[in-house]
C-alpha cells in the first residue's frame, strides 16, 4: 500500500513543507511505501522529493494526501486518481484583504477557493490543521473532516540565537515584535498605530520589530513606509527586518518584551507557537484561528481599540506578576501542543479510509 502525498511546492523550513516531510517519515517508518510529489522545491529538496510528471498511478488501495493552499494543477490530478483521495487545508486567505494592493493576487485567491470547494465531493478525507480550517470544510460541504495540527520540529529552536541582534535591540525600548508575510490580513498598519499611540501617551521609549519579507506585496509594504513616516516614527522605533536567517528571529523572540498580532485572518499562526517557546508572552486579536491556536494562552483582545490595545501591552510587558502568569499559562498550553500523538490520529484516519 503507497501514501503519497502532493506538494505544490516544497520548501525547507515552510511550515507545510516541513508537515509534509515529517508525515513520509513517519508512513515510511510504518511500513508504507511513501513519496513526496511536487511541481516546485527547493533544490536541496531534490533528493527527497520527486516530480509530478513521475507520480506513477495509484491503486485504488492507495492514499493519495493533497496539500492544499494554494489553487494548482494537482486540484484537477487528485480528482482523477483512482485511490483514496484526502487533502490537508492550510487555508486561504479571502480575496477582499488583497484587492485594493494587487488584483492578481486576489483573483489567485478566488479561484483557490474555487478549486477548494470543487473537491467536498471528490475526496474520502479533509483534514484541516486548525479548527477553524476545519469548520471552513465542514461550511464547504466536506463530509468526514478532522483536525491535523501543523508539525512544528521543535529542535530547530534549541539552535543559539544571534547575540548581536539581541544586543543591538537590548537598549532599553519596549520591543513589540511580530512575526509573519507582510500581508494585509496581518493588518500591520494596526501594529503602527498602537506604537505610535504608545510613544505619544505611554514612552518613546519602544520598538516595533516586523520580521517577514516584505516584498510579496510591493504595495502594501509600501502604504506601511508610508504610514510610518506620516507618523514621524524614526528608524530605531519601527524595524522591518525582511526576510532573515533563523538564529536572528530567535534573538528577536528572546530579546523582545511582548509578541503582539493584530491580525484579522490566520490559518494556523506557528509565530504564536514560536513565541510559546521563547517565553514570550502573546497579545493578539481574537480572530479566525487565533483563539484555537492559543487555546487559552496569552490574552486575547475583543476589539481593537488603538489605546486599550497599547496600555494591554505595556502591562504585558512591565508588570512582572502578570507577565510570569502569562508565560505560564502558554508553557501549560505548549505542552498540550507537544503532546499530541499525531501519528496515532493520522494511522486512525489513514485505516478508517478502507
Amino acid at each position: 500500500m503507497r501514501v503519497d502525498q502532493l506538494v505544490p511546492a516544497f520548501h525547507r523550513g515552510d511550515a507545510i513543507g516541513d508537515t509534509a516531510f515529517h508525515m513520509r517519515n513517519f508512513f515510511r517508518s510504518r511500513g508504507f511505501e511513501s513519496d513526496i510529489y511536487c511541481l516546485d522545491r527547493d533544490r536541496e529538496l531534490e533528493a527527497e522529493s520527486r516530480r509530478m510528471d513521475s507520480f506513477p498511478k495509484p491503486a485504488p488501495g492507495d492514499v493519495t494526501i493533497l496539500h492544499f493552499a494554494l489553487p494548482s494543477p494537482l486540484t484537477r490530478a487528485l480528482r482523477g486518481l483512482p485511490s483514496r483521495k484526502t487533502i490537508i487545508y492550510h487555508n486561504i486567505t479571502p480575496a477582499k484583504f488583497f484587492t485594493p494592493f494587487s488584483p492578481d493576487t486576489a483573483r489567485i485567491a478566488r479561484v483557490g477557493r474555487e478549486e477548494l470547494a470543487s473537491l467536498a465531493t471528490a475526496v474520502d478525507l479533509a483534514l484541516a490543521d486548525s479548527e477553524f480550517n476545519r469548520r471552513e470544510l465542514a461550511a464547504l460541504g466536506f463530509r468526514n473532516t478532522g483536525v491535523l495540527p501543523l508539525f512544528v520540529d521543535f529542535g530547530k529552536y534549541e539552535k543559539p540565537a544571534s547575540r548581536f541582534v539581541r544586543d543591538l535591540v537590548g537598549d532599553g525600548r519596549t520591543n513589540i515584535l511580530f512575526v509573519g508575510r507582510i500581508a494585509p490580513n496581518k493588518k500591520i498598519e494596526d501594529l503602527i498605530k498602537v506604537v505610535f499611540y504608545y510613544k505619544k501617551y505611554i514612552s518613546p521609549l519602544v520598538r516595533l520589530i516586523v520580521v517577514g519579507k516584505t516584498g510579496s506585496l510591493p504595495k502594501y509594504f509600501e502604504s506601511l513606509v508610508r504610514m510610518a513616516d506620516e507618523f514621524y516614527l524614526k528608524p530605531e522605533e519601527i524595524q522591518f527586518t525582511g526576510h532573515i536567517p533563523d538564529e536572528e528571529m530567535y534573538a528577536y523572540y528572546k530579546a523582545s518584551h511582548v509578541f503582539l498580532s493584530m491580525s484579522e485572518h490566520e490559518g494556523f499562526c506557528l509565530p504564536l507557537i514560536e513565541s510559546m517557546v521563547f517565553d514570550l508572552p502573546v497579545v493578539a486579536f481574537d480572530s479566525t484561528a487565533v483563539p484555537f491556536t492559543l487555546d487559552g494562552a496569552g490574552v486575547l483582545l475583543r476589539d481593537k481599540g488603538v489605546d486599550r490595545t497599547a496600555e494591554t501591552v505595556d502591562i504585558v510587558a512591565h508588570d512582572e506578576g502578570l507577565r510570569a502568569r502569562i508565560i505560564d499559562g502558554q508553557r501549560r498550553r505548549l505542552r498540550r501542543f507537544r503532546e499530541q500523538d499525531l501519528g496515532a490520529f493520522l494511522l486512525d484516519k489513514i485505516g478508517g479510509l478502507g
